[in-house]
């Protein structure tokens, strides 16, 4: 970027942040639907063309080991408070399918990615996906194409595995954790490495969470397994023809992640820390489009061991959205970052109850074309059960701190 462009640029940035400084607070939310006794999770929202906001969740009497589980969907119309009622995106007759995602492509196709759990470990996910190329309107999108994401790690994982083990195992060696811990962590650490090899292990089990991306024509899937406890990126630059994977992302146990791009061009992921205490964030960084990751590491942000969500606002602002506590999901916040995400000084709740009196958590999290943004998260442990809350507000809000 020349100087000329990168002087209007920050010119822009700043008159971004001032009218969104200046702009009067706002937030409201409601549930998607009435609590039920049905577990609803892990959702995901997008806006379409004309304003509307689509979601995504899974719905059944459990997760990987219930075989009712399926996609479930509602519609919100640009202007209403009122959402839709469900409908199905999808469903595997006798097995659970889970973790579902959205993206829309540079060509404005709608993309659903999820897992269809096999043998009712998550280790045993089969990535699906289902394309619309013409999804706006009412009801469930008509799936113009569907099928299964083919994932083939190569050599290059089980070297990622085999560079990263030494550092992992050091690091155990000098922790402070209980015997126990520390038992458990060297166990984990001797399948990590039997598994890279195992090609059936590491072509099962990938699974989405947060929003996939793209990067011009480069469609980006992050992805985790629960077996190995750390992430990848399925690369797509065929349209979603044929899949890549990137090297491994792997930490402390960092998983789900979810993107964000710097203004010269490193990406960032954001993890959930699976991994034993203390528990925070792990973030990697990408300076080739997202082939290649460094190692995950901790940074300031709590982290309980639950999914996290990350965006660049059109103002330069960062904004980010999990549980600001390391254990417990009855809390949930939104940071601010002016200098993208190297710090976090602006923090709002969106909820905040006593601990075991409220359950918030695998927040979806994006800026709609008016500039305002969108949440919808799992609300748990209500009266009368689960749901789906959606919540809209301004960077104005999130700027006024609590």
């Amino acid at each position: 970027m020349s100087v000329r462009l990168f002087f209007l640029a920050a010119v822009l940035a700043g008159i971004l942040r001032l009218h969104a400084g200046a702009a009067v607070p706002f937030h409201r939310s409601e549930l998607i639907f009435a609590p039920e006794p049905w577990h609803n999770h892990a959702s995901c929202v997008v806006e379409t063309r004309r304003g509307d906001l689509l979601v995504c969740w899974f719905h059944g009497s459990g997760e990987r080991k219930a075989d009712d589980v399926r996609v479930e969907g509602a519609r919100l119309k640009r202007g209403s408070s009122t959402w839709s009622p469900r409908f199905l995106l999808a469903d595997t007759p006798e097995y659970p399918d889970c973790n579902p995602c959205f993206l829309i492509d540079d060509r404005q196709r709608l993309w659903l990615f999820h897992t269809t759990i096999l043998a009712h470990t998550w280790e045993s996910a089969l990535l699906k996906y289902h394309r619309s190329d013409a999804w706006e309107g009412s009801g469930a999108p008509r799936w113009d194409k569907e099928g299964v994401v083919h994932l083939s790690p190569g050599p290059t994982f089980a070297e990622g595995v085999a560079k990263a083990l030494p550092g992992l195992a050091a690091a155990a060696a000098a922790s402070n954790w209980n015997a126990e811990t520390r038992r458990e962590v060297d166990e984990y650490l001797v399948a990590m490495q039997r598994h890279s090899t195992n090609q059936l292990y590491n072509r099962l089990g990938w699974m989405p969470r947060a929003h996939a991306a793209m990067l011009g024509h480069r469609m980006l899937l992050p992805l985790y397994h629960d077996g190995f406890s750390f992430s990848l990126m399925g690369i797509s630059d065929d349209g979603g023809n044929s899949w890549q994977c990137s090297t491994p992302i792997i930490g402390g146990g960092n998983i789900q992640p979810s993107l964000t791009q710097r203004r010269d061009g490193t990406l960032v992921a954001w993890m959930r820390d699976n991994g034993p205490p203390p528990k925070r964030v792990i973030a990697s960084e990408s300076h080739d489009r997202g082939a290649t990751w460094t190692p995950g590491v901790d940074t300031v942000l709590p982290n309980p061991g639950s999914g996290v969500e990350a965006v660049v606002l059109r103002s330069g602002a960062w904004v980010f959205i999990g549980n600001d506590t390391e254990k417990g999901r009855h809390s949930l916040a939104l940071w601010l970052s002016e200098d993208e995400g190297r710090t976090w000084p602006v923090v709002r709740h969106l909820e905040h109850a006593a601990v075991d009196k409220g359950s918030f958590s695998y927040p979806s999290l994006m800026q709609s074309r008016d500039g305002t943004l969108h949440a919808t998260y799992s609300a748990h442990n209500l009266p009368g059960g689960t749901s789906i809350r959606h919540a809209h507000f301004n960077e104005a809000w999130i700027r006024a701190g609590d």
